[in-house]
């Protein structure tokens, strides 16, 4: 607390209560109480009253001053604590540069999400029959060799009679060849006995192994027949069911595996936007089914084909799908990123702060000290915002708690 000279309050103690005739001060004291007027003195108060109204009025004035004193301190600590704040802000928060560059455009097209054609296979039936029994169903999830369905089928059972016909003709061209070499020793036949005989013996061989190559393409045991899965993945299309009838010749698949480890985003650009897409660009997707996730790849495929009836052109993204959310025939919004002509200052985008109608950024000067600084927005694509004015290129600015340090500098 400040003290005071008794002078001082002592003339401002008369100057309230028009003491200035008194004759209880000291010459000392009177010459300090001259100094004071009163432009408008109180009315005259008995003697005897005067001294307590002063000692409380003196009480309650040094009261007075040592608040005023005691708020100035409040304040200097306020600055200072606000000061320690924005310091302490600064040491967690994260800068960045911005940067004179060209401005990206963004071109937004429509399109699906497709299978990944390259890990796609249709399981057909490689004999006709009846189908016992099915072991897998629509979206089903299958491991390469398990079994899909079970057939009987009569076109197995003539497999494995060929099978006994050709092992049979094996066995007596080989008897023929041993007579035929016997009787040539003896001079009883001729040589061109014997090579007739070793033709046919070469021939009933080739039937063996012909039959034998069938039955393990086929595979099977007796008179059934059972599909397996060639790959592993997920089944997307079946057409099989329990009791159908099969042709050997039916073009007809009975299901068709997919692996959803990768699928392909296939987007529509129109004929105006052809100069402005090439492979490379990077494009971002979003879907109806989860709007808030953000599926990030690149053009790795144009299709030099429009399509005859809406004039556009076909582009690719492929996209890594570990987890499984995106599903073949699902919707796509696409935004496909490509390079401008006008340079602009860039920024990131989760740097601007927007308040009351206005864009501002939080930069910090040579001195490491935050300033906040308004900005003018040219536009924003993607992660990064283009400006108009407001920032130089080399400027530093807050990415991370800008927020938190702009609301201590405005308050």
């Amino acid at each position: 607390m400040k003290k005071y000279p008794f002078a001082f309050v002592y003339s401002l103690l008369r100057n309230r209560l028009g003491l200035i005739n008194d004759n209880l001060l000291t010459n000392d004291q009177k010459s300090s109480v001259r100094l004071v007027v009163c432009p408008n003195p109180l009315p005259t108060i008995h003697p005897t009253r005067r001294w307590p109204l002063i000692a409380v009025i003196g009480l309650l004035s040094l009261n007075s001053l040592s608040s005023c004193d005691s708020t100035a301190q409040k304040s200097e600590e306020t600055a200072t604590s606000t000061e320690r704040q924005e310091t302490n802000l600064l040491a967690t928060a994260a800068f960045d540069t911005a940067k004179y560059e060209n401005a990206s455009n963004e071109l937004n097209l429509t399109g699906k999400i497709t299978f990944n054609q390259d890990q796609v296979v249709k399981v057909f039936p490689l004999v006709g029959g009846h189908i016992e029994t099915l072991k897998a169903d629509l979206g089903d999830y299958v491991k390469k060799g398990q079994t899909l369905a079970v057939i009987r089928s009569g076109d197995l059972a003539d497999l494995e009679q060929q099978s006994v016909e050709a092992k049979g003709q094996l066995s007596v061209a080989q008897k023929n060849l041993q007579v035929a070499e016997d009787m040539t020793k003896a001079g009883l036949s001729s040589q061109r006995e014997l090579v007739a005989s070793q033709e046919q013996l070469l021939a009933a061989k080739g039937e063996v192994n012909r039959v034998n190559e069938r039955r393990r393409i086929v595979g099977g045991n007796g008179a059934v027949y059972i599909v397996k899965a060639p790959v592993s993945g997920f089944i997307v299309e079946k057409s099989a069911s329990q009791g159908m009838e099969l042709r050997s010749d039916d073009p007809e698949n009975l299901f068709t595996i997919s692996n959803l480890d990768h699928v392909w985003v296939l987007a529509n650009v129109y004929e105006s936007d052809l100069s402005n897409v090439k492979e490379g660009d990077q494009a971002t997707i979003t879907t109806l089914s989860y709007p808030d996730k953000i599926f990030r790849g690149r053009i790795d495929k144009i299709f030099n084909v429009l399509d005859p009836d809406s004039k556009t052109l076909k582009v690719r993204v492929t996209l890594d799908n570990a987890d499984y959310r995106l599903k073949p025939e699902m919707f796509a919004n696409v935004s496909v990123t490509y390079a401008g002509h006008d340079k602009r200052v860039a920024i990131p985008a989760k740097a601007v702060v927007f308040d009351k109608n206005r864009n501002f950024v939080v930069m910090v000067n040579n001195k490491n000290q935050p300033l906040v600084r308004e900005v003018d927005i040219y536009k924003s694509i993607g992660s990064k915002t283009y400006l108009s004015g407001g920032l130089t290129p080399g400027d530093r600015v807050v990415t991370n708690n800008q927020l938190l340090i702009y609301n201590a500098l405005g308050n």
